[in-house]
């Protein structure tokens, strides 16, 4: 499905509330960042905002043995994500926190939705995800969009993703294949069905 199909079937979907909520999901490396770069340049009045910003502080991750599983489910904040999406749906202006990858760390009161945004673009890994506390979000969708990709595609792209950040073969496999890639796992087999799936095979 091509970018302007997208676009149509998000300008097509009702609204719920004063908003129009869009999931974009997908396993890291499955093309999110450049779709979430894409969709505001064409879907008016839109603005994304990422889940990123519920992450747990790496301080939290230490004290529960997280600290290598950083990007699972269970490293996120799901009831202050979940506050935060009803909040996008009916109120004027919303302020959310951004994920600041240079800290590694989420900046509170980093971003706002002001009452020009009719659609807001959600983007993340787990927004379809089929858990507790997880799934109550499906619901709360005007339409979704899954991008997925097979699992030898998603490591050679996370691998070149570590390689370009300068990181050594070894750590990159390690990365890659103990975090990275289990996540990946997750997002692929417990989503629930979305609205709209994009496949990519290479």
């Amino acid at each position: 499905m091509d970018l302007a199909s997208v676009t149509a079937r998000i300008a097509a979907a009702p609204f719920k509330a004063r908003r129009r909520l869009v999931a974009l999901v997908g396993p890291p490396a499955s093309g999110k960042s450049t779709l979430s770069e894409q969709l505001p340049q064409v879907v008016p009045a839109s603005q994304v905002v990422p889940m990123d910003g519920f992450h747990l502080d790496n301080s939290l991750l230490a004290e529960r043995g997280l600290s290598t599983r950083k990007g699972a489910p269970e490293t996120f904040d799901i009831a202050g994500l979940t506050h935060l999406v009803r909040r996008l749906a009916d109120e004027e202006e919303v302020i959310f926190p951004l994920f600041d990858r240079a800290r590694d760390a989420a900046i509170a009161g980093a971003g706002i939705v002001g009452p020009e945004v009719d659609t807001v673009i959600v983007e993340g890994n787990y927004l379809l995800l089929d858990r507790p506390g997880w799934r109550k979000l499906a619901a709360m969708w005007d339409i979704s969009i899954l991008l997925t990709a097979p699992e030898d595609v998603l490591r050679d792209r996370l691998l070149q993703r570590w390689r370009d950040f300068g990181y050594a073969e070894g750590d990159a496999v390690t990365k890659t294949e103990t975090n990275d890639l289990p996540n990946a796992r997750t997002v692929l087999r417990e989503s629930l069905p979305a609205d709209i799936t994009i496949s990519s095979e290479r």
